[in-house]
């Protein structure tokens, strides 16, 4: 049971760190920092967004238009962390 706990705790951590990844990705693609056209580029950023786009748009769909201003990252940022916290808070003390 311990090693399940760590395991799930483990894949949380890193694909929040998935997420922030794809974040500062798309922010360097959209200011011209990095060139879609290299492949090394291009094969991380389609990896993070396999990765993120399932949960993002289940996401997206139950929050406002808000334009330019896409919130959906914080949001499964967020949601991730407050799990993490209620196996923290529920779980552990169990085991």
């Amino acid at each position: 049971m311990i090693i399940i706990y760590i395991v799930l705790m483990t894949i949380l951590k890193y694909y929040s760190y998935v997420v922030i990844a794809n974040v500062v990705l798309s922010w360097l693609i959209a200011f011209n920092i990095l060139n879609t056209s290299n492949r090394f580029v291009y094969s991380i950023l389609d990896f993070t967004y396999r990765m993120t786009e399932p949960f993002l748009n289940r996401i997206r769909r139950y929050l406002p238009n808000l334009g330019a201003f896409d919130i959906s990252p914080v949001i499964l940022l967020m949601l991730i962390w407050i799990v993490q916290m209620c196996m923290e808070y529920y779980i552990k003390p169990i085991l």
